[in-house]
């Protein structure tokens, strides 16, 4: 599990190199699919990843507007910001959190019940999907798009 999280987190730096090359006209365009456009969809992930762990922990939730991170530096400000307390908790998952379970109430009132090791593989899920959409759009600019490789990362 932590591997895969260590592997999002490279490639997402690795996104954040690549939208460098970019003006802010090209990472505001509203795309097909996803959230919007390649920097809201950078801002969901961390939005996303964050929002998971905090509420599995008990935590206050609170949802971040993207109108306030127009710019890559604003997105990576907040990465950096969000990810102490990811991190801390990825680091700190042992196995005896893999089944504790996740109540969420819906809102037509049915309780949806999970464990904690799916929701953390949701979120591990959830940045590799969006990841490929970022993958579609860069073709779609006529660039390159990131390598999603995870051998040859150093991770094991």
């Amino acid at each position: 599990m932590q591997m895969l999280f260590r592997y999002n987190w490279m490639v997402r730096e690795d996104w954040y190199r690549w939208c460098e090359e970019l003006d802010d006209e090209d990472l505001l365009a509203e795309r097909t699919g996803g959230v919007g456009g390649i920097l809201h969809t950078l801002f969901h992930i961390i939005d996303v990843e964050w929002s998971w762990l905090q509420i599995l922990q008990g935590k206050p939730d609170f949802q971040e507007n993207f109108r306030d991170y127009q710019s890559l530096q604003k997105v990576r400000d907040l990465d950096a910001k969000f990810r102490i307390e990811v991190e801390q908790f990825v680091r700190e998952w042992d196995e005896s959190m893999e089944n504790r379970l996740f109540q969420e109430t819906m809102p037509d009132g049915r309780v949806d019940t999970d464990t904690w090791g799916e929701v953390m593989r949701h979120v591990i899920a959830h940045e590799i999907h969006h990841i490929g959409q970022l993958s579609i759009w860069a073709r779609e600019l006529g660039r390159k798009p990131v390598s999603a490789n995870l051998i040859g990362r150093g991770l094991a």
